[in-house]
Formats: C-alpha cells, structure tokens, sequence
C-alpha cells in the first residue's frame, strides 16, 4: 500500500489587490452595488410571485434568473467586504471551497437559464403556432430543475477534485475570492484533472452556451426575415431585446477577460477587477431591464 499524505492547510490567505490607493472606496462602492442588487431582484421576484398573470413558462425563466442573481451576489460581494474592509484576509480551508462552490455554482445557473430564455425565445418566434404546447410549465419546471442540478452537482466535482490536492508550498490566493484557477494552482501534486475541469467550465460556462444563443437568434432572424409585414416583424423582434441585453452583459465582459488573458498580459488587478465586474454587473443590471423593457412587467406595475 502506499503512504500518501495529503497536507491541507488550516487556511488560506485571499490577497486581493495590491498596491491601489483608496481601494476601500471601491469595496464601498461593491456595497452599494449589493445593496441595489438585493432590492432590485427581491422586487422582481416579489412581483412575478405576487402578480398572477405573470405566471407563465416564461416568467419562470425569469423569476430563476433573479433567484440566481440575488444568490450569485450574495455569495459573494458580503464575503468580500467582510475579507477587504475589516481585513480578515485569511479563511477557513473548508469555507474557502465552499466559497468556491457557491460562486461559481450561480454563475453556471445563470448562463444556462439565459440559454433556456434563448430557447423560450426561439419557440415563440420560430414556432409561434406550437408555442403553447411545447413551453408549458412542466416542461420548463424540469429544464430549470436540471439546470440547477446540473450545477450543483459539477461543481461539486470541482470542489471534490480540490480537496485531492495537497497544498505543501503557498497558501496565498492571488485573487479577491477563493477562484478556481489560483487555488489549484497553489498545490504541489498532480494538478492534471484540475486543469482539465478548468477547461470543461469554460466550456460549460461561456463557450457552448454563447454558440447555443447564436444558432437560436440565427434560426429566429431568419424566421423573421420571412415575415412579409415591417410592423409584425419589429414586434417579434422587441420581444427579444431584453433578452439580448442581459445576454450581452452576462457575455461580453466574460469573453472579454479570458480572450485578453489567453492572448496578452493582465495586471493582476486589472483582472480581478474585470471579474468583479462580471460576477456583480449583470446581477444589478437584469431587474432593472427586465422591469422596464418588458411590456407584461410594465403593465402589472402599473
């Protein structure tokens, strides 16, 4: 048999920033933007709960969406101006891969559930006669049950891979949360599985949902462009602007940081930057087009 020791550190140091004068202002500024965030979806989820003629398949969609936002940001930005304003920079080994679990977790619930708005979508435009029989509640009370478990369960895998590794030299994280990628990278065995997962997330997070999005506005603008009437054709096509500008805000700044870090150098505080940004932005943003661009929202706060 062989003797394997596996060294695990009592905890982790998340390091954060370095160098920025005032940073204090900008962890006061994530507050704020938590605070809005908590208000914002609790209002749409309260809305779409309260209001009965918003509960359809695709308000569903929606009301998950805002769920996930509001445990997307509250998983992280309270973690990370209890860790940078109270400087308590150093966390518990297991709540750091809960941390990790958690974070990442919504924000794969949340990319598929802007796929399953896609696929919502697609059907009303491509398929208007058949929408109703084919976007029930059942079926996407199941499509959103897998998502979530879907989730859940591979990062758990993540985190399960993680806790194999032994962490022998550095327990410093150069990130402002206990992130995937300069966890494992600390550990002083194999980290092989790791970097294959990495690879897996990004494809599961960015890459297969973004080509999924397109191929669906592919089919719709086509099924567009073969309605005769002008009028008829913008009319489809609002239903679809909401869904799109929260689709690019979800994307964009998640493409934008990984192409930037594959192909040239990053400051590393240009990088957690640019990640807060991604992980916080799009959770603020969505209530707020979704209750000014959609017409039934609009119509039910009035």
């Amino acid at each position: 048999m062989l003797n394997v020791t596996f060294v695990r550190p009592a905890m982790f140091y998340i390091n954060g920033f370095s160098n920025i004068p005032h940073a204090k202002y900008y962890y006061i500024f994530l507050c704020f933007i938590y605070i809005t965030t908590v208000v914002g979806n609790s209002f749409l989820i309260t809305v779409i709960y309260l209001v009965k003629t918003l509960h359809t398949p695709k308000y569903m969609i929606v009301f998950s969406l805002a769920l996930t936002d509001l445990c997307g940001s509250t998983a992280l930005i309270p973690k990370v101006l209890d860790t940078f304003l109270f400087d308590r920079r150093y966390i518990v080994y297991e709540a750091c891969l809960s941390y990790l679990f958690f974070v990442w977790s919504f924000a794969l619930v949340q990319s598929w559930t802007l796929v399953t708005m896609s696929y919502d979508r697609f059907i009303a435009i491509c398929l208007p006669l058949r929408y109703h029989n084919i976007i029930t509640k059942s079926a996407v009370g199941a499509i959103l049950f897998f998502v979530w478990v879907f989730s859940l369960s591979f990062l758990a895998i993540v985190v399960w891979q993680i806790n194999r590794l032994s962490f022998c030299g550095s327990v410093v994280i150069q990130s402002f949360f206990c992130d995937h990628g300069p966890l494992y990278r600390l550990a002083c065995n194999d980290t092989t599985i790791n970097s294959i997962l990495v690879n897996v997330a990004i494809a599961i997070i960015m890459i297969i949902p973004l080509i999924v999005i397109a191929l669906t506005y592919v089919c719709i603008a086509i099924a567009l462009s073969r309605i005769a009437s002008g009028v008829e054709r913008l009319k489809a096509l609002k239903t679809c602007t909401s869904h799109l500008i929260v689709v690019a805000i979800f994307f964009l700044p998640l493409v934008g940081t990984n192409l930037a870090a594959v192909t040239s150098y990053i400051h590393p505080n240009a990088r957690m930057f640019n990640s807060t940004m991604t992980h916080t932005i799009p959770s603020l943003l969505n209530p707020i087009i979704y209750s000014l661009k959609t017409e039934e929202m609009s119509m039910s706060l009035v």
